[in-house]
């Protein structure tokens, strides 16, 4: 059974050595997909016997698409793992008990994903575990096109696997606003998206059928996104840190379900905002508002 691993990366000396070596128990190749690290980056992913590929960065999902197209033609499954990631050891031996022996007609597995927040994981709020789909077939799977939030797509039947991921990025809280103020970007374009309709909607959205992930991208796209904006994240946040008891996680929690919950959410709306302002007061089209707004350009 020929496994590979996809590893996106930029700057990542910190958190990939960690990673390879979660992988390495159960993935026959390591592709780490990187775009022009300036650190260590490379010599740790060669020194792990990695291969390495590159390419400018656009987004997630068009990075991993590409990486897909690099492949040989006889790797069987995929996975997915971000360098701040890394395989339990109970999911490690669950892929390698039974992975080999799922029917051809399964097309991906799902696993749990929990998170650490300066250094404390995240178990209140109703956040995690996610179920998400990181191990997939070769060639019956893909990842959403979306700027963010995106997720790997699979047309046939799924199995769920017990076996968890840790997302624990050892960053400066500096470095999380930072990354978080760009990501609020990214998710203001898909959210302008759904109003506007310049690019083509790519969605695992469903309210049955599409698992956790499909059911949280419906009440997101279809409930979430129509509530007045600002006012969604102050109760997306009120459910998580009160009805959900995200205040059971202490100080690092509080300041998690905020930043995450409130903050970054608030964030997107008001980039919202500023886009339509730009809108109106230019009179121009929303791909050119983003462009000159946000930075990103919009190719359809």
């Amino acid at each position: 059974m020929k496994l590979v691993a996809i590893i996106l990366t930029f700057n990542e000396e910190q958190h990939l050595a960690r990673c390879i070596e979660s992988v390495k128990t159960v993935a026959t190749h390591v592709v780490v997909a990187d775009c022009f690290s300036t650190d260590g980056t490379l010599d740790i992913a060669r020194a792990h016997s990695a291969r390495v590929i590159q390419k400018e960065w656009v987004n997630y999902a068009i990075q991993f698409n590409w990486a897909l197209t690099q492949l040989d033609p006889d790797t069987e499954w995929v996975l997915r793992i971000d360098a701040d990631e890394y395989l339990t050891p109970e999911l490690a031996a669950e892929i390698r008990a039974h992975l080999p022996a799922l029917g051809c007609q399964i097309d991906g597995v799902l696993c749990g994903r929990r998170m650490t927040f300066q250094g404390q994981l995240i178990r209140h709020g109703g956040v995690f575990p996610i179920r998400i789909l990181r191990l997939f077939r070769y060639g019956r799977g893909e990842c959403e096109n979306r700027w963010m939030d995106e997720h790997i797509k699979v047309a046939g039947p799924i199995v769920d696997f017990k076996g968890e991921l840790i997302d624990d990025n050892l960053n400066s809280l500096t470095w999380w606003t930072d990354k978080h103020n760009k990501y609020a970007s990214r998710e203001a374009v898909d959210l302008l998206n759904l109003e506007y309709g310049f690019m083509p909607r790519d969605s695992v959205a469903s309210l049955r059928g599409g698992g956790q992930a499909g059911l949280k991208r419906w009440v997101k796209e279809v409930v979430y996104s129509r509530l007045p904006g600002g006012f969604r994240a102050f109760v997306y946040f009120a459910y998580r840190y009160v009805i959900r008891f995200g205040f059971l996680d202490g100080r690092a929690g509080a300041a998690f379900h905020f930043l995450q919950g409130f903050w970054y959410r608030y964030l997107v709306d008001a980039k919202v905002a500023e886009v339509r302002r730009y809108m109106r007061s230019e009179r121009c089209d929303v791909r050119v508002a983003i462009e000159r707004i946000l930075g990103i350009r919009v190719e359809v």
